[in-house]
């Protein structure tokens, strides 16, 4: 008898694991798990045409996993601020890494010191799109007293780089909190396990320049992008420009 390969034996106890935690029958994993990547499982559940218990015990085991990532974070981090977008982008990877069946916003509300008082969900919908509605960020903001926040959505698709609207929120939310004393640092995009950071990209807003506007936007997820050259945000010069370890104020 030959012996069981060691992926094998993780994917066989992964089967077996998922099968106990949410009742999915064992023999209708072993089935789509030969020409399906069992991760859809849990990242997209509709896909195993689940009963509403077995989703149910899906979305509870997909919120323990995150809960336990935050935590894992939080525990590697406890005396740290988030004072980078390398740490912004660990950070919110915890909450979005495993997000591919809708777009979730987000944003951590920081004190003068970088350092979170709480991160709230304020926005989630469907796979390509999320509505923003930029008075539920401001009581939000007011309620924490905060000095700072970074923004953090996924895109589920898969593509890294910014969209339009991406860059149109940040600008927004600038132009309402910069005349509060309360800093944008950053805006974080999670696809999968990697992440991009707008202030990395050099396309952060400089400063607040229109006057607010408190209408709700729509967050799309696309394919097609375009460049950004607006006087707004600040010039890239490759050959000047240091790497962003930290955050200005």
């Amino acid at each position: 008898m030959e012996p069981t390969s060691l992926n094998d034996a993780i994917i066989r106890n992964y089967v077996q694991t998922l099968h106990h935690l949410t009742g999915i029958p064992l023999s209708k994993l072993q089935r789509y798990g030969t020409t399906n990547s069992l991760m859809n499982a849990l990242e997209h559940p509709h896909t195993l045409e689940l009963t509403a218990k077995q989703l149910q015990k899906v979305e509870q085991l997909n919120a323990f996993l995150q809960s336990h990532r935050v935590l894992q974070w939080e525990e590697e981090n406890a005396k740290q601020s988030i004072s980078s977008p390398e740490m912004a982008g660990s950070y919110f990877s915890a909450f979005l890494s495993d997000l591919k069946d809708r777009e979730r916003f987000l944003v951590a509300f920081l004190d003068s010191g970088n350092h979170i008082i709480e991160t709230r969900i304020l926005s989630e919908g469907g796979i390509d799109q999320t509505p923003i509605y930029p008075r539920n960020v401001l009581k939000a903001a007011l309620n924490c007293d905060c000095a700072s926040m970074i923004f953090a959505h996924n895109h589920p698709g898969g593509n890294m780089r910014p969209s339009s609207e991406d860059v149109t929120l940040t600008e927004r939310m600038i132009d309402i909190f910069e005349p509060l004393g309360i800093h944008v640092l950053d805006h974080i995009i999670i696809s999968g396990t990697r992440y991009t950071s707008l202030a990395q990209c050099k396309q952060m807003p400089i400063a607040a320049e229109k006057a607010a506007s408190y209408e709700s936007i729509a967050l799309h997820t696309r394919e097609e992008f375009q460049d950004y050259t607006v006087s707004r945000f600040a010039a890239v010069d490759d050959a000047h420009a240091p790497c962003e370890d930290e955050w200005e104020r």
